[in-house]
């Protein structure tokens, strides 16, 4: 028996449209078209009314027009002790609670000094697992 094909039916990896959507023919493109002819009007026209005090225009201009600004937190050296990552961690929570440094840069630190721990763990752990071996060989 050979299997019909139903109606509005494609298999995997098909298209019922291959060619695609034509550019412009979504709702939004439309849109645009229409508006698009009267923009440099329509800016002035705002430009215009922010000029003259219209609080909202003023800032639907600068909204669109000035990025937002974003705090920035200066760089700040630490000295960190040379002695175990709990140490040195403590020794960040010491600069945090001090003002010495910005709780977020305390964060990253932190964060930082938790990772250098675990790659210290693999590294600890691939030179056990080498000496078991060499061992292991030698035995054997």
């Amino acid at each position: 028996m050979t299997e019909k094909k139903r109606p509005g039916r494609w298999r995997a990896g098909e298209s019922g449209n291959p060619k695609g959507k034509p550019p412009g023919s979504g709702e939004l493109q439309k849109l645009r078209a229409a508006i698009g002819e009267h923009v440099p009007e329509i800016i002035s026209q705002l430009v215009t009314a922010a000029r003259a005090g219209d609080i909202q225009a003023a800032r639907l201009i600068l909204e669109r027009v000035l990025p937002p600004v974003k705090a920035i937190e200066q760089a700040q050296a630490i000295n960190l002790p040379d002695g175990t990552l709990t140490e040195q961690g403590r020794a960040v929570l010491a600069a945090v609670a001090a003002g010495e440094l910005a709780p977020g840069q305390g964060a990253q630190l932190i964060a930082a000094i938790g990772t250098l721990g675990k790659v210290a763990e693999l590294d600890e752990l691939a030179a056990r697992i080498a000496a078991l071996e060499e061992k292991h060989a030698l035995k054997s």
